[in-house]
């Protein structure tokens, strides 16, 4: 009988875990010499320290980290907002990059943004 009540238990005890991955909603970039500047607008249901979008990386297209742009602190009542990462080496020859958000909670969003790069 006590094993009936686990499943409502476990769901009431998740409760701001529901809120769902960081949304990257744009991202603009600007090439200043040889490095490039990497402005990204995310999107989170951030309840506070607990829970909340925390950082957000550059990839290539074959995945390997170009930049990291960690997040300090929540951004409840500034939704959305944009963040930015300036002196990033992209490697010549990138056609595009990919950028992937990062929630406290829930880890590394499975959606990634692409971003063509203008030569």
């Amino acid at each position: 009988m006590k094993t009936r009540w686990l499943p409502l238990i476990a769901a009431l005890a998740a409760g701001p875990a529901l809120a769902g991955d960081p949304v990257v909603k744009g991202v603009t970039v600007e090439k200043v010499g040889m490095l490039w500047n990497v402005h990204v607008t995310l999107e989170h249901p951030d309840t506070g320290w607990d829970h909340f979008a925390d950082g957000w990386e550059v990839l290539d297209k074959h995945g390997k980290k170009l930049a990291y742009r960690e997040l300090m602190h929540p951004h409840v009542k500034e939704q959305p907002f944009t963040r930015s990462i300036s002196g990033v080496v992209i490697p010549d020859g990138t056609r595009e990059i990919f950028i992937k958000p990062h929630c406290s909670v829930h880890g590394w969003s499975k959606t990634l943004m692409r971003v063509e790069l203008s030569p």
